[in-house]
């Protein structure tokens, strides 16, 4: 759940401490204090029992930023066992003046996979499990006049009795403290969460329940108030109190309603237009502000009904893809930034409107990204195929409770997936997470990612993995395809044209299968990004070729396809899914196919009109903007450089060019960012390719890239970095201090490129 006011009070209390030593007073105000701990942490892959103690010298410990990936691999072709080892974390900090009488937590994003705590010495707990987050309570441990040691203990192992793990999965997992970590301050009585449901938001009365839940750690005599405001921006909509009966101490937090009437007129949250609001919590004693929290929140309706799915009671047929969070050299620790970019590539270059978070809760900033872009989100719980005891199963049940409390906000997210993706039947544990979901989130409805057809339905949405052409006919009224294609037809960004085309002709497929019955919500292929796996599973080099995309976020031909599916006001597209070659099929380039939303194209080689072609209806007749196929046959003596033109009611609108000489002629580097922060945690990607002299990247370059950084940051990926299908990319890390930053990407034959990055100031941490 995107929490900004807990992030605001955290910049806030940075911003007074900023440049102090952690020992300056708590201003004397009330509610919380949220303070980052994210740099200044001591790492060993070695895990002495020692290092948990509090006078443990950690000084020879190496000094590591979270995110923080336990080791750096190569992109492919490693061991998975390298980095499944039990390493330990530390961190010395100090507690502001005028903290003592309130309570003292440490919050965990997520940390691969078990974690055993300690704060000076004492043993706080263990946490079971990868991808939700946790928090341990510091209160009674801690040093309120000098120095503190938190120690993490991180087993990095695919242990049994965690999910997803227990028998083989189809992905790796790797290790560290890969999300971020906070030290929150409340007082002994607090908001610990927020759940805000819109209500009757098609009517001309929409309204607001918020969900206030409150933890009591001692008793409360007093009568406190909750006071709840929805703003748009800085433009307050509505506000509204209700009063906190006394309470006893409690260890589940309770749930205090406070609704808002006659909000007006608001804007709908939905594709084009996601429209996001923010809704304020403060907890007061009379006048006296006690708490703070807030959250942000769309307006929309989301349901699956016989109709397909509707959104703001509108049916919106559902085009989207997997996504595995892992990246290249780095495995899962990558920050904000990063995660938030797969959210811009699947939304603003691929054109899909949903995804879904295959196969565990991700990153809490690409689900922001989501909210904020207008992609729809099928979220589901960690595991793979394996179930395992009661134990595991409890683990498991604990994850949909983790997963909706911290995401229940997210107006993208659309539908809980409460099964292990492709496991067998299991009533009873399916009963328990099913009605668990319902229980803390009556909004949304549920799902249970199944790979067999006769499967018993315990949740809303039958949500089935079909990998065969045709599809399966949908058997209940509420059906969403979430795989297909994929590990049928891996295809890698070198091969050959046949492959590349046929691979962007199955998602084709598919998507005309899934527009002939409204029956049919939509589909998800599988996958987004190509990524790594055991050695047991895919090519034999540790990746699964899987995606429209290869594992640096490169498109294949398929993502055009489904580039191609958007409406031309939003982008012309014109994406052929060939390279221009003469001998690039077994028997001779034969057929051409362009994916475009045009509906007329028009081919040109050295100038010479060779076709002019409007979209296959007869294979893709469903579809709204169906590929174009040029049949080669009759034009093969015509070679020269390929010309070719997109036009809509007869007006030219894009033009694409292919050279004919097979030369590698450009050489380009891009980044995604070039202003960073100097946090030591903030990273951009930098891709690199080489081209023809129209810019369509060439294949089969595959020269190595020597890489030279001057100033505060540094490479994550190889260097040099040899291009793979004519393209690859690193990431640039931004260290502890401002400045500028050159990159020179020197190529053996085209030359050097520089790019120049600002780093800027980052406040530093207060504890």
């Amino acid at each position: 759940m995107k929490r900004t006011g807990t992030l605001l009070a955290g910049m806030l209390a940075e911003g007074a401490f900023a440049g102090t030593s952690g020992s300056s007073p708590v201003p004397e105000v009330g509610g919380r204090l949220v303070f980052s701990m994210n740099r200044n942490w001591r790492f060993s892959r070695l895990a002495v029992p020692e290092a948990r103690t509090k006078d443990f010298d950690d000084s020879r410990f190496e000094r590591v930023v979270i995110p923080h990936t336990n080791t750096r691999l190569p992109w492919h072709s490693f061991d998975d066992k390298d980095y499944e080892f039990v390493s330990v974390y530390r961190r010395h900090f100090k507690l502001p003046l005028g903290t003592r009488g309130r309570r003292v937590f440490v919050d965990f994003e997520g940390v691969m996979t078990a974690s055993t705590v300690w704060l000076n010495g004492i043993r706080l707990g263990e946490y079971k499990g990868g991808y939700t987050p946790f928090s341990f309570e510091l209160t009674p441990y801690l040093d309120f006049d000098s120095d503190n040691v938190l120690a993490v203990e991180v087993d990095s192992t695919e242990r049994a009795d965690i999910p997803p793990f227990g028998h083989q999965i189809d992905y790796l997992t790797f290790g560290g403290i890969y999300r971020e970590v906070a030290l929150r301050i409340v007082p002994p009585t607090f908001i610990d969460n927020i759940f805000a449901k819109p209500k009757d938001v098609l009517t001309l009365y929409p309204r607001l329940e918020i969900d206030c839940f409150l933890e009591h750690l001692e008793p409360s005599r007093e009568t406190l108030s909750l006071e709840v405001t929805l703003r748009d921006g800085d433009r307050v909509l509505a506000t509204g109190s209700q009063r906190v009966p006394p309470a006893a101490s409690a260890s589940d937090p309770a749930p205090h309603t406070v609704r808002l009437e006659k909000l007006g007129p608001v804007v709908l949250w939905d594709l084009a237009r996601p429209k996001l609001y923010s809704v304020y919590v403060r907890l007061l004693n009379g006048s006296r502000l006690v708490d703070e929290d807030s959250c942000t929140i769309g307006f929309r309706e989301a349901r699956f009904t016989e109709n397909g799915f509707e959104l703001n009671g509108k049916v919106v047929k559902l085009r989207g893809l997997d996504r595995h969070q892992t990246f290249p050299f780095a495995g899962q620790a990558m920050p904000g930034r990063v995660q938030r970019r797969d959210a811009q590539i699947l939304r603003n270059n691929f054109k899909c409107n949903i995804v879904r978070t295959s196969h565990y809760p991700q990153s809490r900033h690409f689900l922001d990204a989501c909210d904020e872009l207008g992609l729809l989100v099928l979220e589901e719980i960690p595991g793979w195929q394996h179930i395992g005891d009661a134990a595991w199963k409890d683990l498991s049940v604990d994850n949909v409770r983790r997963m909706i409390r911290r995401d229940w906000n997210h107006p993208s997210i659309i539908l809980w997936g409460v099964r292990i993706n492709e496991s067998r039947d299991d009533h009873d544990f399916y009963t328990r997470t099913n009605a668990l979901a319902h229980q803390l989130d009556p909004t949304r409805q549920t799902g249970g990612i199944r790979n067999f057809e006769q499967s018993e339905l315990l949740e809303d949405v039958f949500t089935i993995n079909d990998f065969g052409f045709p599809l399966r006919a949908p058997n209940h009224p509420l059906y969403l395809n979430t795989e297909f294609v994929g590990h049928t037809y891996p295809t890698k960004t070198i091969d050959n044209t046949e492959r590349l085309t046929e691979h962007t002709m199955r998602h084709a497929r598919i998507h005309n299968q899934l527009a002939s019955n409204p029956q049919y919500a939509g589909g998800l292929g599988w996958c987004a990004f190509d990524y790594n796996t055991h050695f047991d599973f895919g090519s034999g080099d540790r990746i699964c070729y899987h995606g429209v995309a290869d594992i640096f976020r490169e498109p294949k031909p398929a993502a055009g396809f489904y580039k191609s599916q958007c409406d031309p006001d939003e982008e012309i597209v014109l994406e052929p899914a060939f390279r221009w070659a003469r001998g690039d099929e077994s028997i001779g380039f034969t057929k051409g196919v362009v994916c475009s939303n045009c509906d007329h194209l028009k081919f040109y080689v050295d100038n010479k009109l060779i076709a002019e072609l409007d979209p296959d209806r007869s294979e893709f007749g469903n579809l709204r903007h169906p590929p174009f196929v040029l049949h080669l046959q009759p034009f093969r003596n015509a070679w020269g450089d390929l010309r070719i033109e997109g036009y809509i009611q007869g007006k030219q609108l894009i033009v694409k060019r292919y050279s004919g000489k097979g030369i590698d002629q450009q050489f380009s580097v891009l980044p995604d960012d070039t202003d960073l922060v100097a946090d030591g945690a903030d990273t951009t990607r930098v891709v690199l390719r080489v081209a023809d002299e129209f810019g369509a990247i060439r294949s089969f370059a595959n020269d190595a890239i020597q890489l030279d950084v001057e100033g505060p940051a540094e490479i994550i990926g190889d260097n040099p970095f040899a291009l793979v299908g004519g393209t690859g990319a690193v990431w640039l890390r931004a260290k502890e201090q401002a400045g500028r930053v050159r990159l020179t990407a020197s190529h053996p034959v085209l030359g050097k490129r520089q790019l120049d990055f600002e780093i800027a100031a980052a406040a530093p941490e207060a504890v």
